[in-house]
C-alpha cells in the first residue's frame, strides 16, 4: 500500500470508524478480511497520556502507529520502550470493537524493566503501589462483622451500637444488616463515633479533644441514640466541640482526616527533595508555610515518610472507595500521597548509596529508630522496615537501635515483610544474618560506614555524638532523616533531609 493511500485512509477512516463499528461487531471475519482497519484506544492513569490510533490498514501493520503504541506502553519510570506483541494489540482492538465503544481502555500495567520490578517489589509485596492495582486496598471487615454477630446473639433488649474504628463509608449500614439478620424482636441503632486519638497522647487527646464527632440516623430513634452519646461526652467536653452529623458523613470525616494529615506529610517531603536540589532549607520553608494562618505548622516536619497503622490503610481505602464509585481521577490523586511516601523511603536510601560511591555491598549501615514515631513501641508500617529491607537487598549489613521496640518485634516485622513478598525461608534466613540489633547506640555504630536516623526520639539529642564520631569510620556520614541533630556541632559530615 503506497504512502499517499495510507495517509488518506488515516484521515478518512479515523472519522468514520465509529459509524462502521456496529456492523463489525457482527462480522465473523473482522480480523481476516482485507480492507479492514484496527484501532486501539488507551489512557494511562499514571502519566495522563492517551493513545487513539489506527495501527492496521488493509492487511498491513502501520509502523508509525506501532511505535506510538510501544512508547505509550513503555516503562514510564525508566523511560524504556519494548516492542509489544501485535497479537495482544489485536485482542485488545477486537474487544473494543465487540464492546461497541469509543471509550478508551485504562492501562493498568504496561512494560516494566527488571530495575522497575525490583524497585516495586521493595515497596509493596505482591502488588506494587506505584501501579494502579487496587488489590489489598479494601478494608477487611471480617472482625467487624464477627463482632456484630456476637452483639446480635447476646442482645435481649434494644441496643445502641457505637462504631469507633476508622471504617469505610456505609460500614454502619453493613453492621445494621448483620445485627437485624441475627436477632429477633431487638431494635438496634448504629452510631458512628470515630476516635481522634494519637499513639503516645491518647489519654490527653480523649480529655482535651479538638472535637467529638457523632453520626446517627435522622429518625426519631436515631436522634435519641445520638443525644444519649452526646450527653455522655458533654460531661467533660464543651458542647460546642461535639458535632452531630449523619452516619455517612461521620465515617467519611475520619477517613478524610487521616488522609489530609498524610497528605501534608507527603507534601512537605516532596518539597524536601526540591530543597536539596535548589539550596533552599526545608526547615525554613516549613516555618514560613506554617506561619500562614490558613495552613498552620502541624504535620509539616520533613521525614523519611509516615508509618503507623492508620495513614496508609485509610488512604488506600479511600482510593478503593473512589475507584468503586468510578471516581478514577480522584482515586489517583489520593493514591499519589502513598506513592510520594514510598518514594521518600527509597530516596533516603539512594542518598546513602550515592555518598558511598554507588554501592553498599558488605558495608555496615546503622539505623537509629524502629518505631514509626517517638514515644511508642508501635512499628507497624514503620519506614525503618522498608529502609532496612532496601539496604539489605543492596548487600548492606544493618545495625539497628531503638530504645523501646523489642528485638523480637524488629525481626518479626522484617520476616512478615519478606513472607508477604513470597521470599523463601532459606533466603529469609540469609537476610536475617545481615541484621544485628543493639541495646546500646554506641555499640550499634562501631566501625560503620553510615548512620541513618529515622525516628525522632528525644534520646537521640542527648547521645554523646563525639563518641559516636570516634566509633564510626573516619569517612562515615550521618544521614538525619528527621532533622533532629540541627543543633549538634558538625563534628563530621551530616546530611540533613531537605537542606
Amino acid at each position: 500500500m503506497n504512502k499517499d493511500r495510507r495517509s488518506f485512509l488515516f484521515k478518512v477512516v479515523a472519522s468514520s470508524v465509529a459509524l462502521c463499528a456496529p456492523g463489525l461487531v457482527h462480522s465473523a471475519s473482522f480480523f481476516s478480511r482485507s480492507g479492514d482497519i484496527r484501532k486501539i484506544r488507551f489512557q494511562n492513569s499514571n502519566t495522563g497520556e492517551k493513545v487513539n490510533t489506527i495501527y492496521w490498514i488493509e492487511g498491513e501493520y502501520v509502523s508509525e502507529a506501532l511505535s506510538e503504541i510501544n512508547y505509550f506502553m513503555r516503562d514510564w519510570r525508566q523511560n524504556k520502550v519494548r516492542k509489544i506483541d501485535t497479537a495482544n494489540l489485536d485482542i485488545i482492538a477486537a474487544t473494543q470493537v465487540l464492546l461497541d465503544t469509543e471509550e478508551p481502555f485504562e492501562l493498568l500495567s504496561g512494560y516494566r524493566t527488571i530495575k522497575t520490578n525490583k524497585m516495586l517489589s521493595r515497596v509493596t509485596p505482591g502488588v506494587a503501589r506505584n501501579s494502579f492495582h487496587i488489590k489489598g486496598m479494601a478494608a477487611d471487615l471480617t472482625y467487624v462483622v464477627s463482632s456484630a454477630n456476637r452483639i446480635a446473639k447476646a442482645s435481649k433488649s434494644d441496643k445502641i451500637v457505637v462504631e469507633k474504628s476508622t471504617l469505610p463509608v456505609r460500614t454502619a449500614e453493613k453492621i445494621r444488616e448483620v445485627l437485624n439478620s441475627n436477632s429477633i424482636g431487638v431494635n438496634f441503632e448504629v452510631i458512628s463515633n470515630p476516635e481522634f486519638l494519637a499513639e503516645g497522647t491518647a489519654i490527653q487527646d480523649l480529655y482535651k479533644s479538638d472535637r467529638v464527632l457523632i453520626g446517627g440516623d435522622n429518625s426519631s430513634s436515631g436522634k435519641r441514640a445520638v443525644k444519649a452519646l452526646f450527653n455522655i461526652y458533654s460531661q467533660w467536653i464543651p458542647k460546642s466541640k461535639i458535632l452531630t452529623t449523619n452516619v455517612w458523613s461521620s465515617e467519611l470525616s475520619k477517613l478524610a482526616s487521616n488522609a489530609m494529615l498524610a497528605q501534608r506529610i507527603s507534601s512537605i517531603n516532596s518539597l524536601s527533595a526540591l530543597c536539596e536540589k535548589t539550596g533552599a532549607d526545608i526547615l525554613e520553608v516549613s516555618k514560613a508555610i506554617g506561619m500562614d494562618s490558613r495552613i498552620g505548622p502541624k504535620f509539616l516536619r520533613p521525614s523519611v515518610g509516615f508509618g503507623g497503622s492508620c495513614f496508609q490503610k485509610d488512604i488506600l481505602n479511600l482510593v478503593y472507595l473512589c475507584k468503586y464509585y468510578g471516581l478514577d481521577k480522584i482515586a489517583e490523586y489520593w493514591h499519589q500521597v502513598v506513592k510520594i511516601n514510598d518514594n521518600q523511603r527509597i530516596r533516603f536510601v539512594d542518598i546513602i548509596i550515592d555518598y558511598l560511591k554507588g554501592t553498599i555491598k558488605n558495608k555496615k549501615i546503622s539505623i537509629f529508630g524502629w518505631a514509626f514515631k517517638k514515644n511508642t513501641n508501635d512499628s507497624r508500617e514503620s519506614s525503618s522496615i522498608y529502609v532496612t529491607d532496601y539496604l539489605i537487598a543492596q548487600g548492606a549489613e544493618v545495625n539497628i537501635y531503638d530504645p523501646m521496640v523489642s528485638n523480637q518485634r524488629i525481626i518479626s516485622d522484617l520476616k512478615s515483610l519478606w513472607v508477604n513478598k513470597k521470599i523463601s525461608s532459606l533466603e529469609i534466613s540469609e537476610k536475617i544474618k545481615k541484621v544485628k540489633i543493639h541495646s546500646n547506640p554506641i555499640v550499634a555504630v562501631d566501625q560503620n560506614h553510615a548512620l541513618g536516623i529515622i525516628t525522632e526520639w528525644e534520646e537521640f539529642k542527648l547521645i554523646d555524638w563525639e563518641l559516636v564520631s570516634r566509633k564510626m569510620l573516619k569517612s562515615a556520614k550521618i544521614f538525619d532523616g528527621v532533622n533532629i541533630l540541627k543543633n549538634v556541632k558538625k563534628f563530621q559530615p551530616i546530611f540533613f533531609l531537605g537542606r
